[in-house]
């Protein structure tokens, strides 16, 4: 196995598995320009677990890092599958790092990586929806959004104890300042977590559209019922 040590190295090796013509369709697809090298995601998958397994959380920070400001798509996906990891101790710098790139989202896609590594830190520390409430308030849409994707756990939890029960009311009480939003991806997150929190809790999701549910598009309305019969 090759390790990378630096952000051009692992480009390189990412680029080795880059299928011909599919950099084209997937400019095309995500409709953000910037630079694509064509690889599919399990290939990301795959060899980011190998280099996440093999390098130092020290190192994996300032890989992910550099990585991310390559600006290339493979390149932002890799760096957050870096750092999406359950159990890391210490991992402040990896909440921070994860913060830093929050205002520079501008596609779903790359925002979704990253937040996926953002709610695990989320989930190990509560105390950081003190940080994520300002997102909500950001003129930055895609932060705004950020807030609910990387709170989404808090939806899919069974038995939450007293602690996340209150942390799940905290982000809905977010989603019910977001439903005036007209933004597309915005209503559409507030969708996605109402509709994840209904397998869990439907009787509070049936309260949420009551009072709120008509205050909403009516695609991110029937996403959020999708599942309450």
């Amino acid at each position: 196995m090759t390790l990378p040590g630096t952000a051009e190295e692992a480009l390189a090796l990412l680029e080795l598995h880059a299928e011909p013509g599919k950099a084209e369709e997937m400019l095309a697809y995500h409709k953000v320009p910037r630079r694509y090298l064509g690889v599919a995601n399990p290939v990301i998958n795959d060899m980011t677990t190998e280099w996440r397994r093999a390098l130092t959380l020290e190192q994996r920070l300032s890989l992910a890092e550099a990585l991310w400001d390559t600006d290339v798509h493979e390149g932002r996906l890799a760096a957050a599958k870096l750092l999406t990891q359950a159990r890391i101790r210490p991992d402040e710098a990896v909440w921070a790092l994860i913060c830093r790139w929050v205002p520079t989202f501008d596609g779903w896609a790359v925002a979704d990586h990253a937040c996926i590594a953002g709610q695990k830190r989320v989930m190990a520390d509560l105390a950081r929806l003190d940080e994520i409430e300002g997102w909500t308030v950001s003129d930055h849409m895609w932060s705004r959004r950020a807030a609910l994707v990387i709170t989404l756990p808090l939806a899919k939890l069974n038995h939450p104890d007293a602690a996340q029960a209150a942390a799940r009311e905290r982000v809905l009480g977010w989603a019910a300042g977001y439903v005036a939003d007209r933004e597309w991806f915005i209503q559409k997150a507030v969708g996605w977590w109402l509709r994840d929190l209904s397998k869990h809790d439907a009787e509070r999701v049936r309260a949420f559209l009551a009072e709120y549910g008509a205050q909403m598009k009516g695609f991110a309305r029937k996403e959020a019922a999708k599942y309450l019969g």
